[in-house]
């Protein structure tokens, strides 16, 4: 379905979940002649004034069914579980249901770029983003990142290359969106408070290549059997990246990332260039310069990109030092998985752990913690888990508040060692979402450090 060929003037659309990526939808249904309604179960949103003045329609504080049977098209924002009871009857009577990130891509008219996986995906989104836009390229960059993609339509051009991060929320909801370069950087369960399994978890990310044809591209980690499996019988033409693999098609070796050629390797990047910490940030730059080489990005361009970038914030980003104790904030950290690769990439680390549980077992950071920690502050509502799991590993401590933790951790530390925000969880029980711990885990440092 292309945007010549997908209308909605006239039709009733019912946008169902308002923060960002439903707002956005809502304006762009609006402007292309919908009669939207907007439904949250939040009584009052912020932009209710500008959505009324769009002629949205909202009914907040809860869902009405009849809205859901009478609409001929319901667009999910990500955030919304789709086993809500309104949208079950809504299916079930043959409404069609799809995707925020669906419904924007049927409008796009530049090519797209979509990257998915467990972990890293803002920071290899950006990073493509980067080295296209220093090799020329019109880039936006969009999606699970934070900026809906439905606020990019307006502006979409042919020669607009779009970068899109793409969450299994989003991807699940998807039918004909097609990139022309997709990614898989990773696999590792998460999201085990959606999912009842990791099944259909994979299910949702393996969605990314669904509708891809033999001249697209699906990009894979060598380094991630599940990835890789996940890969098997695609359409596209496939191409590997690895740290570790040298066989991969973009590799790492001699100073170097590679790309192999039928003429022998070629020098795509120096590692000079990288000043990101952990080996699982050097595989995102990987990823990014495997990405953006197939988009035509310019050797030159893809080291330009890197200069002076240290990373997202939320996600490895040292904050501050005090008494020779660096303070590093992975809030963005939020399963097993990332908080191991984080915990990996320092040595005497305190890590910070816990919060709303959302699958995944704590004892799998025993290793990581053997071989680099020095201690463990448990928060949150897993903080009793954390303990039982990691007790007799390092050193563990409980923290009522994150004031504390950061304290208690800090008195655990060592000169020369790394207090580390990894909370392997979700923030819901503390905090409002994985950015408004970062930020206050920031400030309390900030406040320790200006202590003599």
């Amino acid at each position: 379905m292309t945007a010549a060929t997908f209308s909605v003037s006239g039709q009733a659309v019912l946008v169902v979940g308002a923060a960002r990526s439903g707002v956005a939808a809502a304006h762009l249904l609006a402007r292309r002649g919908a009669a939207v309604t907007l439904t949250d179960r939040k009584a009052h949103i912020p932009g209710a004034a500008a959505l009324r003045a769009a002629a949205v329609s909202l009914e907040l504080g809860g869902h009405n069914a009849r809205t859901f049977e009478s609409a001929h098209l319901i667009v999910m924002s990500p955030g919304v579980p789709l086993d809500l009871p309104e949208v079950l009857r809504a299916k079930a009577s043959g409404v069609p249901i799809i995707g925020e990130l669906e419904l924007a891509s049927r409008w796009l008219q530049g090519p797209i770029v979509a990257i998915t996986g467990t972990k890293g995906k803002s920071t290899t989104t950006t990073l493509v983003g980067r080295m296209l836009e220093a090799s020329g390229r019109r880039v936006m960059v969009g999606g699970n990142i934070g900026y809906p993609v439905s606020a990019q339509v307006d502006d979409s051009t042919s020669d607009t290359v779009h970068v899109i991060e793409a969450s299994s929320f989003q991807l699940e909801t998807t039918d004909t969106f097609r990139p022309w370069i997709a990614a898989l950087l990773n696999f590792s369960p998460d999201h085990l408070d959606r999912y009842p399994d990791e099944a259909p978890y994979a299910a949702a990310k393996r969605r990314i290549f669904a509708n891809q044809r033999a001249d697209d591209w699906a990009v894979v980690n060598a380094d991630s059997a599940e990835a890789t499996g996940m890969a098997t019988n695609v359409r596209a033409r496939v191409v590997s990246y690895g740290v570790d693999h040298s066989a991969a098609d973009v590799h790492v070796g001699n100073g170097f990332v590679w790309q192999r050629t039928s003429e022998g390797d070629i020098p795509l990047l120096p590692l000079a260039a990288v000043q990101l910490p952990g080996r699982h940030m050097l595989s995102n730059v990987v990823a990014a310069t495997a990405i953006s080489h197939l988009a035509g990005a310019t050797g030159s361009a893809l080291a330009r990109a890197l200069t002076g970038f240290h990373g997202l914030e939320h996600v490895m980003e040292l904050v501050a030092t005090k008494d020779g104790v660096r303070f590093v904030n992975d809030s963005k950290a939020t399963n097993v998985d990332a908080a191991a690769k984080s915990i990996d990439s320092f040595e005497h680390v305190v890590a910070i752990i816990g919060g709303k549980y959302k699958g995944g077992d704590f004892g799998d950071l025993a290793g990581p913690l053997r071989a680099h920690g020095r201690g463990v502050v448990a928060i949150g509502e897993t903080r009793r888990m954390v303990r039982d799991a990691l007790q007799g590993v390092v050193p563990v401590v409980e923290a009522a508040s994150l004031k504390e933790a950061v304290r208690r951790a800090f008195d655990l530390a060592a000169p020369g060692g790394v207090v580390l925000l990894a909370p392997a969880c979700s923030s819901f029980d503390m905090f409002a979402d994985y950015a408004d711990r970062g930020r206050q885990f920031k400030e309390e440092v900030r406040k320790l450090v200006s202590e003599t």
